[in-house]
């Protein structure tokens, strides 16, 4: 599990047959889980100045991987009792999102993604989005996307600040909404006893 702060901005050494390599003060140990861009990999070599993930199939498939270049957010895995201040989030990338437009708000910047029709479901005014892993806010569901608004703090401590139109996104729905679309996939109708009893588990 993760909680959508990221811990550094990594260097990308290369990328090549599905391995990643990572220059990063962050030290792991062999079999971590660290999500890059917002997506779970585990480790599977430690170098000198860093780390190498690998990505699976599924992984390559559902991920933007033409965006693992220059550098990266990675955020390692929460530890038991850590503190969570994003919000909870399983490193699994559920769709890719399109950069649409950057608009300056008073004290932020507000980014408008449009998201594939059947993404539109999991997303609520002011829920929980992860955007490349980092926790969001959503401010506004559009008709075919959403806006959220990154303040400055944010926005000076990420790769936001070079993001640019068309840019793909690896966006993680909320964890309580995919549950409960899941039930109502496999139900009529849900009771709100179970939607409480659910909400109680996440």
């Amino acid at each position: 599990m993760f909680n959508g702060l990221i811990r550094e901005i990594a260097e990308v050494k290369s990328y090549n047959n599905h391995i990643l390599s990572l220059k990063a003060h962050y030290r792991p140990n062999l079999g971590d889980s660290i999500a890059v861009n917002g997506a779970c990999l585990s480790v599977i070599k430690i170098n000198a100045d860093g780390f190498d993930v690998e990505l699976s199939k599924e992984s390559r498939t559902h991920i933007a991987t033409e965006n693992l270049k220059y550098k990266v957010h990675i955020e390692p895995a929460l530890k038991f009792g850590d503190r969570i201040d994003g919000h909870l989030m399983q490193g699994h990338i559920d769709m890719l999102g399109r950069l649409e437009k950057i608009q300056k708000d008073e004290n932020g910047i507000d980014f408008f993604i449009s998201l594939p029709q059947q993404g539109m479901k999991f997303m609520a005014n002011k829920g929980s989005v992860g955007i490349d892993g980092v926790s969001l806010t959503i401010n506004e569901v559009l008709k075919k996307g959403i806006r959220v608004t990154i303040i400055p703090l944010t926005f000076r401590e990420t790769l936001f600040q070079s993001y640019k139109i068309g840019r793909r996104i690896n966006v993680e729905s909320d964890l309580l909404s995919r549950y409960i679309d899941a039930r109502f996939e496999h139900k009529k109708g849900i009771s709100w006893e179970e939607v409480e009893r659910i909400s109680y588990l996440y």
